[in-house]
Parts: C-alpha cells; sequence; structure tokens
C-alpha cells in the first residue's frame, strides 16, 4: 500500500513520539514538521522542521494530511487553534493507531486523534477529533472521549464513562465506571475518581 503524505504540526517532545507511533505504522510518510520561528531548521528524528505555522496554506498545497504533534496538560487551546488553523488552510486531518494498541472493530474514531503504543479500547468507546490516547491507556466499553482531550498514560478509564471536551486526564488515574469528567479539566496524576468532576467538585468530594 502506497503511504500517503503528512507533516506533523508541532516539533517538541511530543512530535519525537507521534513519529515513532506513525513510523510503526507505516501507512504515512512524514514530509516534515511545523514549529515555532526558532525551531525552523531543527532536525527532528531525522525529519526537518519545514517552516513556523504561518505557512501552513502554501504547505497544504503539497502535503495533503497533518497531524497535530503539540502535547497538552494544562489547556487544549493550543491544540485546537493548530487543528483550526490546519483545517482552515485545507489539510485533512489524519488519524492515527499504533499496530502495538488493542482497539476493538466496535470503536469510532475522528479526526486528528493518535492512539500511541499498548493502548487498549474495547467495544462501543466513542474518541472525538483531535484526542491524544497515550501509552498503556486502557479505555474500557461504552465511553466517550470528547473532543480536544489527552488521556495520558497508564490511564485506567472503566466502563460508560464521559470525559467532556477539553480534558486532560493525567498518568495512572483510574476513573470509576459511570463518572462524567467535565470540560477542560485537569485531573492530576495518580487520581483516583470516584464522583463527577467539574468546576464546583472540591477536591475531597471525588
Amino acid at each position: 500500500m502506497k503511504r500517503k503524505d503528512i507533516i506533523l504540526i508541532g516539533a517538541g517532545g511530543h512530535a519525537q513520539s507521534c513519529i515513532d507511533v506513525i513510523e510503526e505504522e507505516d501507512k504515512y510518510r512524514i514530509i516534515g514538521l511545523i514549529g515555532k520561528r526558532e525551531e525552523v531548521g531543527k532536525i527532528v528524528l531525522g525529519y526537518e522542521v519545514l517552516s513556523d505555522d504561518l505557512q501552513l496554506l502554501t504547505l497544504s498545497k503539497k502535503v495533503p494530511f497533518a497531524l497535530i504533534a503539540t502535547g497538552q496538560i494544562n489547556s487544549p487551546r493550543l491544540r485546537v487553534s493548530l487543528f483550526q488553523k490546519a483545517k482552515q488552510a485545507g489539510f485533512l486531518m489524519a488519524s492515527i493507531k499504533s499496530p502495538l494498541a488493542y482497539v476493538s472493530r466496535n470503536v469510532k474514531i475522528d479526526e486528528g486523534t493518535i492512539i500511541m503504543h499498548a493502548a487498549v479500547i474495547n467495544a462501543g468507546v466513542r474518541i472525538g477529533k483531535n484526542c491524544i490516547i497515550n501509552s498503556k491507556a486502557l479505555i474500557e466499553h461504552n465511553v466517550t472521549v470528547s473532543d480536544n482531550c489527552h488521556v495520558s498514560t497508564g490511564v485506567l478509564i472503566n466502563g460508560d464513562v464521559t470525559i467532556s471536551s477539553g480534558s486532560f486526564i493525567g498518568s495512572g488515574s483510574v476513573i470509576r465506571e459511570g463518572v462524567t469528567i467535565g470540560k477542560n479539566m485537569v485531573i492530576s496524576m495518580g487520581s483516583v475518581i470516584r464522583k463527577n468532576v467539574n468546576f464546583r467538585t472540591r477536591l475531597e468530594e471525588v
């Protein structure tokens, strides 16, 4: 199968992880990266930072696919902004799945999302646009992960959980079945979440 050309938007540590997954999947050929102005010319795992994001429109005429390759912890704003700019420039947003992950055939994954090494995603899960499902995350049946979320390394999400848009779930966290996480929430590393969480929730309640 002929590989499709792709460009990565972001040139930091998360971009390196994305490169590794894309190379393992072997569906896309990485043409280069887009970074900050001061990063132009830098080489990341053998790929050049070609330009900053002011050149998105020009690059979209040469490379059909893009992936947002910046990380997300405290806020989804940068990833959301870059995703919107890439779409407006005319890029198709690739969905990437590591061959070392298990993803049920009964899972729906939207554009621009990456599933990283050793993640397990079981039946009935819905994952929105522009999400990161990081290494060794376990997402059980009928979970909804909304747009622009980052489920970090080693997270365990039990069945029927809803993760609302823009939220970050820190490494090693465990979320009880049926819980809803509100929009733009940051769940700290190693948390155990037993109740719904939103901006009105006190820490001792979860």
